[in-house]
């Protein structure tokens, strides 16, 4: 890994749409220092379907909200 915080977001991949779409982990991001894109860790690639980052809630980081 190339960094020591708390990813900021969570990398899914997505198959099908709307009601039934079912979203799966596949990874994390961090923002680079410069704040000019993110590092991306994937422990699984889609071999189809897209890929989804979300911003991590504030309750998943540290309990809160």
């Amino acid at each position: 890994m190339t960094t020591n915080t708390k990813p900021t977001h969570r990398l899914f991949t997505v198959k099908g749409d709307n009601d039934q779409a079912r979203w799966i982990e596949i990874g994390a991001a961090w923002p680079n220092k410069d704040q000019q894109g993110f590092t991306l860790q994937f422990d699984a690639l889609p071999i189809n379907g897209r890929v989804v980052m979300r911003e991590i809630a504030e309750r998943e980081n540290g309990g809160q909200s």
